[in-house]
This record gives C-alpha cells, structure tokens and sequence, in this order.
C-alpha cells in the first residue's frame, strides 16, 4: 500500500497526535459507505459479510449514528442467515443450528446436493450482537434449539469448535459460546465447569493466555480468557485491588504480561517484540479494564498512537500510514469509547459492543 502522507497537504504533515482530534463525523462517513457499498478489497471476503456488518452496525451505534441504519431491513436480513433443521429427523444430528456467515454458505450445488449447514459459532455472536444493538427482541428467536445444538460442539477437554464439521478448537470459540449464553440469558448450551478448566488450562507461564493450552500468550488469547471467565460468574469485578491467593487465576502474573504490552510508542502489541497494532488497545486494554486495572494504562500516550492511526478518509489502519480497514476501525472505536471520548457511546467491553440500549 502506499503511504497516505503522499496525498497529504504540506501542512498536514506536520501534524503532530497532540495536534489532532478524534474525527467522529470522518469516522461516521466512513462506515456510512461501507453500509452502502463493500470496497472491492472485501470481494474475497463474502463469507465473512455477517462479521463486516458487525463491525460497521455496532460501529455506528458506538458513534452515535445508528439512525444510519435501517434497522428492519438488517433485521431480515439477519435473521435470513439462520440455519434451522428441514425435519426432525435433523434435530439430533450433531448440526449446529446458528448463523451462517453470509448467504453463500447456504447455497444448494448444482447436482442437487445439499451444501452441509455451516453456520459458525463466530457468526452467531455478530448476528446476536447486531440484533441487540438494533434491540430486537430476543424471545422471538428459537434459542433452545441454538444452544442446545450448541452442546454439540463443545468437546471434552472443554473447548469449542467453531462448526459442526470440525475445525480448530482454541479460546477465541470459547468466548464466542460464552457471549452467545450471556446475550440469551441461558447457559444450558455449554459446560462452564468444563470451559473454565479450558481457559485455566492456557495461561502461560507468563501470565499471559494463549490461544491453546502450551502456546505463546497472545492479546487476543488474553482478553476472549478473561472476558469468558467474567460473563460465567468465575471471576468479579475489579480483581486487581482483590488479589486474593484464593483467584482461579494468577492475577499478578496477569497484570504484568498486559502491561508490559503498552509499548514506547503508546500503543499495545499483541505479543512481545511485536509493533504497536491498533486492535491491541481493545484486547489488552479491554483485559486490563476488566480485571479492574484500567488506571495503569497510560491513556494520554495510548490516545496519541491511535491518532497517529486514525486515516484522513475516516476509520482506523493496523499501523500508522496505512488505508483503514473495518476490523481496525471498530477496535478503534471502542478504544475511543474505553477512553471515554466525547460524543462516544460506552462500552460494555465483555460483550464488545456498546453498553446503550435501545
């Protein structure tokens, strides 16, 4: 890519983050466009479009602009992407009875054959998240038969797959079952005894967790463990000032992984020896404002690197001088509203979403 200073006015390079200023309206047009049409770079990503509305609808309700949405049309079409069984006989079949990703999935091929229903765990949390920020009403959906086929893919060790068909099995599906239960009120699609002892099973020697038990600690890893943990009642509120030796988690550790994550630069990296990433201020800072230890982070330094990724055509870029992207953008967003901006809806950072309701 190149760099956007090259279509910069002399002047506007010289700005400095001190200098610059949250662009909500910039930011607003930015989504508003993506609403209206996809930019061609996401052509390869159709299967994904569940989770490109995420972040754009949830975007918007983050900047106060949900009133850009019209809010029936994105209803049908969630609720059009649901799997449901064709008779009874596929009610105990093992098939997750979710959100598909996109309309593609649930396409017929050409000999008559039936595409095998793979709707996915991580589209079932954009769906829900989506219909709660537009505030549809959640007893209208058939949620006893989304969760209990959700049973089905968790597997003994606790973890989940993300999809009836098999595929990897790592936190990040952890978190999505356990957002999908907090959201319809109702844990009886998963062992949270079994997933606890999961999570507990990735933290790493460091502090931090990875994505599967033995490997490297991760942002991401850290932030789906403890918000997990959070939404299943396994750990409280404001943990830090507890620290408590009775804590199924080693606080201590914990705390010096993600803050050793704020780099030079302000910003947060995913891993050690990495570069700052815009993302990481939602993983890590999200993991560190859940365990009760948001005063440690350094805001005025974390707000001055995001500036510096803030793009000139609205949204946000992984790093400085890059074009922006939806999934940077929304982590942006709710950065900003971590950092209490002015004009920005709160967070409510387990969920991942904002915090008002409809």
């Amino acid at each position: 890519m190149a760099d956007d200073g090259d279509s910069h006015s002399s002047s506007d390079v010289d700005l400095q983050p001190e200098d610059m200023s949250f662009d909500k309206d910039r930011h607003i047009r930015y989504l508003q466009m993506n609403y209206e049409i996809l930019p061609s770079p996401y052509e390869g990503q159709e299967i994904n479009h569940l989770t490109l509305a995420y972040f754009i609808i949830s975007g918007l309700h983050i900047l106060h602009a949900l009133d850009r949405v019209d809010r029936e049309a994105v209803i049908n079409w969630i609720l059009s992407l649901q799997a449901h069984p064709k008779n009874d006989d596929e009610l105990n079949n093992g098939q997750f009875y979710g959100f598909h990703g996109s309309r593609i999935s649930q396409f017929h091929s050409s000999d008559k054959v039936s595409v095998p229903n793979n709707s996915h765990l991580a589209s079932t949390y954009c769906a829900l998240a989506i219909l709660k920020t537009v505030g549809y009403d959640f007893s209208l959906i058939d949620s006893t038969l989304m969760l209990k086929s959700m049973k089905y893919l968790q597997q003994p060790d606790g973890s989940f797959m993300p999809i009836h068909t098999g595929a990897e099995t790592d936190l990040r599906f952890v978190y999505c079952a356990a957002v999908i239960s907090s959201m319809l009120d109702n844990w009886s699609g998963m062992d949270k005894e079994k997933a606890k002892n999961y999570i507990l099973s990735c933290q790493s020697y460091d502090g931090g967790f990875g994505l599967i038990p033995g490997q490297e600690s991760h942002g991401g890893a850290t932030y789906c463990a403890v918000a997990s943990l959070r939404l299943m009642g396994f750990i409280e509120d404001d943990l830090v000032s507890q620290m408590t030796s009775s804590c199924i988690i080693d606080v201590p550790l914990l705390l010096d992984w993600c803050l050793q994550r704020q780099a030079y630069d302000g910003g947060f990296q995913g891993r050690p020896n990495k570069a700052s990433d815009t993302c990481y201020a939602f993983w890590i800072g999200g993991a560190l404002r859940i365990i009760g230890a948001g005063k440690f982070i350094d805001d005025r330094i974390l707000r001055e690197f995001l500036l510096t990724c803030q793009s000139e055509y609205g949204g946000f870029s992984k790093f400085p001088g890059q074009f922006p992207d939806l999934y940077h953008s929304y982590y942006g967003f709710t950065a900003f509203s971590m950092l209490q901006e002015t004009g920005v809806n709160s967070l409510n950072i387990e969920l991942g979403i904002s915090s008002i309701t409809l």
